[in-house]
C-alpha cells in the first residue's frame, strides 16, 4: 500500500456519519478488511511511518495545551485523533503544530474543554486483519523506528507555550472567557 492510498482509506472512513472519530476507526477497520491481507500489512507499515513522523516535541506540547495534559499514552490517542482528520490537517499539524489553533473544533474546546483522543484509529490494522483472517497481524518485518525527541521543553512552562506555540497558547494558556 502506499502513502497516497493510505490516506484515501481514511478519506473513505471519513466521509458519512459526521467525522466521530470512534466511527472513523470502524469504518477503516471495515474498509481495510475487505482487502487483501498484504494490504492491510501494507497499511500497518505506513501507519507507524505516520505515527513516527507525528512523533515530534512540539507536537506533543500542542496535544497538552489541546487536552490539558497529554501522557506517553494520551500523546498517541491524540495522534490517533489527528489521522481521523484526514492527510491535509494532519501534516499541517506535524509540519506546524501551531496550526492545529486554526481548526473550529479546537478552538471551541478552548471554552469546553473537550478533549480529542482516539485509541481505536491505532488499533485499525490489527483489527482489520483479525476481521479478514481470523489471525494475528504478523509481526512487522522491517519496523519503523520512532525518532528521539529532542530539545523536549517544560509543556506547563506557560512563557515558552507562548515561545513555541503562540496561537495555541492564545487558546489554551489564557482561555478566552464565554
Amino acid at each position: 500500500m502506499r502513502t497516497d492510498e493510505f490516506w484515501q482509506l481514511i478519506d473513505a472512513a471519513r466521509a458519512g456519519g459526521g467525522g466521530e472519530p470512534a466511527a472513523v476507526a470502524a469504518r477503516a477497520v471495515a474498509l481495510l478488511a475487505e482487502r487483501d491481507p498484504e494490504e492491510i500489512v501494507g497499511y500497518a507499515h505506513h501507519q507507524q511511518r505516520v505515527l513516527a513522523a507525528s512523533y515530534k516535541v512540539d507536537l506533543w506540547g500542542a496535544a497538552y495545551l489541546i487536552n490539558g495534559g497529554a501522557s506517553d499514552d494520551g500523546f498517541e490517542h491524540f495522534r490517533g485523533w489527528l489521522m481521523t482528520q484526514g492527510r491535509a490537517v494532519f501534516a499541517g499539524a506535524v509540519a506546524d503544530p501551531d496550526s492545529l489553533a486554526e481548526l473550529p473544533q479546537v478552538r471551541s474546546a478552548a471554552l469546553s474543554g473537550e478533549e480529542f483522543e482516539c485509541a481505536d484509529m491505532l488499533s485499525v490494522p490489527w483489527d482489520a486483519y483479525r476481521k479478514a483472517t481470523a489471525a494475528d497481524l504478523p509481526a512487522d518485518r522491517d519496523p519503523v523506528r520512532a525518532p528521539d525527541l529532542n530539545d523536549f521543553w517544560d509543556f506547563d512552562d506557560e512563557d515558552e507555550a507562548r515561545r513555541r506555540l503562540p496561537k495555541l497558547a492564545a487558546l489554551f494558556v489564557e482561555p478566552p472567557e464565554e
